[in-house]
């Protein structure tokens, strides 16, 4: 049977995940690896682009294609279902939105998965040969990871585009539960695990020399989540490809030198880590309780991932209740006085399956809500919603004079100098440089696109944002 994955992308609005390194969609190699070897595994990636898909479609031959999809690019898996139909090609969707949003999904595809996927895809492939697929699969409880669940398979590459990096998954969940995220819904309130044993052979496995690891909290809360954090590095230390990596954690991993260090030996130059804001209030507001306790310690935390080598990528949100259009230029100014070397600012987004969309939704404070066509405005670089303190075009035109100041200034080069000597580490150096420069690479295709919607700032001085 020949089978095709795809990763439908927001087409309209540029995102973080449309802009300058192309990194793996990671759920279409894990379904691949799923996947028995009697079949045949192709996958089409569309954060290279959408116009070589209908192509690979109507000339692949294809007996059965799976979707998945993140919020924003569920408006076009359900075009690409239609297409598929048109085509006479069955089709599955899964991932994040489909599990958020079944009952939406549902008529657009022969059949829809709940959850993880990687052990309901063999049942699904038999239901499918043997013409009993079900409309609806649902895992009961989030699997053990152990040494097969989560691997995925590193070579297949995209007919549509080359990967410029790798990615790996080391464990699932989340227990920290933001207001504004989905993951411990989609994949639980406990981190699960991989067997390290698994973790080194697929590490050995890829091709790239650069690794993203997608875990959503790499260090943990806890102290045993840690420990065995730190175990994982010292295998990668002693058995791994030397590689080098970045990955996400949580600000108490600033806590742990020890771990840093381990970190840095085993190749990790970077870790984006959930800021999300300076306010005390705000961080309430998120459910980020451990940054509130550790709010105070930002500097100190900040300074720990510096000594150790590792460059801060710090995300912030825009758009809490207290949030006002001079927030944006607070934030910055602070990002960098604690010495943030990559600054992801980006709006405040309620993504289906968050306590934050049911609380904007109950209180009519959506507003795009055009559904399922608005989901390609989820893609956090514009407002669709109404801030308390001030309007949604407020936000979007202090957000767009931020941008514009980014386009506009020479600070990139600034930056990678300031995290050199930070960090002492040439290569940590290198890809804050890359970083940054796929920042303004974003910020230039966003005001762009924003110029005609607001001309009026386009003859005003723009702040001067401390980048």
């Amino acid at each position: 049977m020949r089978i095709l994955l795809i990763n439908p992308i927001a087409r309209n609005t540029p995102g973080y995940h449309t802009i300058s390194t192309k990194i793996p969609q990671l759920g279409l190699q894990v379904l691949a690896n799923c996947t028995p070897p009697e079949h045949h595994v192709d996958i089409c990636d569309e954060i290279f682009g959408s116009d070589k898909t209908f192509d690979i479609l109507s000339k692949g031959n294809y007996d059965l294609v799976g979707i998945t999809a993140m919020t924003s690019g569920a408006t076009r898996a359900y075009e690409l279902a239609e297409i598929c139909k048109n085509l006479n090609i069955p089709t599955v969707f899964g991932g994040i939105h489909a599990s958020m949003c079944t009952e939406e999904a549902q008529p657009y595809f022969n059949s829809v998965v709940v959850g993880e996927a990687d052990e309901l895809w063999p049942t699904i492939l038999e239901d499918f040969q043997a013409g009993k697929l079900k409309e609806t699969y649902k895992v009961e409880s989030v699997p053990e990871l152990g040494d097969k669940n989560g691997s995925a398979n590193q070579l297949i590459q995209p007919l549509n585009g080359k990967y410029h990096v790798a990615s790996l998954q080391t464990s699932r969940g989340c227990p920290i539960q933001c207001k504004f995220c989905s993951v411990t819904r989609f994949n639980g309130p406990r981190i699960r695990r991989r067997s390290i044993d698994s973790i080194i052979d697929e590490w050995n496995s890829i091709p790239k020399s650069f690794v993203f690891i997608v875990d959503d909290n790499f260090f943990g809360v806890t102290k045993k989540q840690a420990e065995w954090s730190k175990e994982l590095l010292r295998e990668i230390i002693k058995r791994g490809k030397k590689r080098l990596w970045f990955s996400q954690t949580s600000i108490n991993m600033g806590e742990d030198p020890e771990a840093l260090t381990l970190a840095y030996k085993a190749g990790c130059r970077a870790m984006l880590v959930g800021l999300e804001s300076f306010d005390e209030e705000s961080l309430l507001q998120y459910q980020k309780k451990l940054n509130q306790k550790s709010l105070s310690h930002y500097k100190e935390f900040i300074d720990t991932f510096h000594k150790c080598g590792i460059a801060v990528f710090g995300a912030v949100i825009i758009g809490a209740d207290g949030d006002l259009p001079d927030s944006i230029a607070k934030a910055a100014k602070t990002a960098v006085e604690l010495g943030v070397d990559i600054i992801q600012l980006t709006n405040l987004t309620p993504l289906p399956g968050t306590a934050l969309f049911e609380e904007f939704k109950a209180e009519g404070r959506l507003l795009a809500d055009n559904f399922p066509k608005d989901w390609e405005k989820y893609t956090f670089i514009e407002t669709v919603f109404k801030p308390k303190r001030m309007t949604a075009q407020q936000m979007d035109e202090a957000i767009f004079l931020f941008r514009r100041a980014a386009v506009e200034r020479k600070w990139v080069l600034r930056r990678t100098i300031k995290s050199l000597f930070y960090t002492k580490s040439l290569s940590t150096a290198i890809f804050v440089h890359g970083m940054n420069k796929g920042f303004y690479e974003l910020a230039k295709v966003a005001v762009a696109r924003d110029k005609d919607r607001f001309p009026y700032l386009m003859k005003c001085k723009p702040t001067v944002f401390p980048l």
